[in-house]
């Protein structure tokens, strides 16, 4: 789904105050399943989680916790639901073998740096980390989650949007209520600028909660090819500008931009048009790494990759070493 431009206003549209009371039965039935006890973890688990509908940076946040793991001599493996596919699992994750509607897009990205398993039942998906010869779990999403305990839970936050207007499903962006959120997490990082992000670093700091901040820096060599290029661009991510907003931000001519819904199943159809009207107008087509699992093998297109850049990564260090 693409996310109405209401929920990021910081003052209550009447739109949200007519979905409000519908948000609030959500937000209660979210919060009771939230408060559940979760099964023992086999082994420690950390999740890379966020508050809100939407992208927020949880899946370069996974890889550079994964790392960071593994430079304290740790063997992390990746566990995710696997949005958008259709494998119940738990199964392990291979490029070769699995495609995005079998597994979902970001296990695919996961997989190319650690084992990664996609299962909806996440504590027989623990097990299975386990038996890939994991000592650590890193969870991508599963903040809401209740079946498995968390031994650190990281909430990600898009510094340009916070929390939004603060309000909960449909009303707003929220999963559930923020405060029954903040009292289930160890830790909050803000990714990118903005004023709702300093806000989200206060509010962290004001209840005790480690604030952590960083930002997604593309990879140079990409970059630096793609500066000065006429570029048609698509991305159906959580929050497709921040893909557009990169660009730019690298010198990349933007000639033109295409919209679709996080996760969206390219058809045959829509890969050949964008590919058809980049070839027309002599564009090059450019897109994510997140989008590129979704389309074709064979489509001329180009990708931008991004790592997240911590601003204190020793803060983020210490907290795992604890585990």
């Amino acid at each position: 789904m693409r996310a109405p431009g209401f929920w990021w206003r910081e003052a209550p549209t009447p739109a949200a105050r007519l979905l409000g009371p519908v948000g609030a039965l959500y937000g209660a039935l979210a919060a009771r399943r939230m408060a559940r006890a979760g099964a023992a973890p086999p082994c420690p688990v950390v999740c890379i989680g966020n508050f809100s509908l939407g992208g927020a940076g949880k899946t370069p946040t996974a890889l550079a916790v994964a790392a960071l793991l593994r430079g304290l001599g740790r063997r992390p493996a990746f566990l995710s639901r696997g949005y958008g596919g259709r494998l119940p699992g738990p199964v392990r994750v291979e490029s070769g073998r699995h495609r995005a509607d079998d597994v979902g897009d970001e296990p695919l990205l996961l997989a190319r740096a650690a084992p990664a398993i996609v299962a909806r039942d996440r504590v027989a998906g623990a097990q299975a980390c386990i038996e890939a010869g994991a000592d650590i779990v890193v969870m991508d999403d599963g903040l809401q989650n209740p079946s498995l305990a968390k031994d650190l839970a990281i909430a990600v936050f898009d510094g340009a949007v916070g929390l939004g207007n603060g309000r909960v499903f449909p009303a707003g962006p929220l999963r559930a209520p923020a405060d029954g959120q903040w009292r289930r997490i160890h830790a909050a990082l803000v990714i990118g600028e903005g004023a709702p992000g300093a806000r989200v670093l206060a509010q962290a700091r004001e209840r005790g909660v480690p604030a952590l901040s960083g930002r997604l820096v593309p990879d140079p060599a990409v970059a630096a090819a793609l500066a000065g290029r006429p570029v048609l661009a698509f991305a159906g991510i959580g929050r497709p500008e921040k893909f557009f907003a990169t660009l730019r931000d690298i010198g990349a001519d933007l000639r033109g931009t295409r919209t679709f819904p996080d996760h969206h199943a390219f058809t045959a159809a829509e890969a050949d048009a964008l590919a058809a009207q980049a070839a027309a107008q002599g564009l090059l087509l450019v897109t994510t790494e997140k989008d590129r699992v979704r389309l074709p093998a064979a489509m001329p297109v180009t990708t931008l990759p991004v790592v997240l850049a911590l601003d204190e990564p020793e803060a983020l260090g210490a907290l795992l070493r604890g585990l």
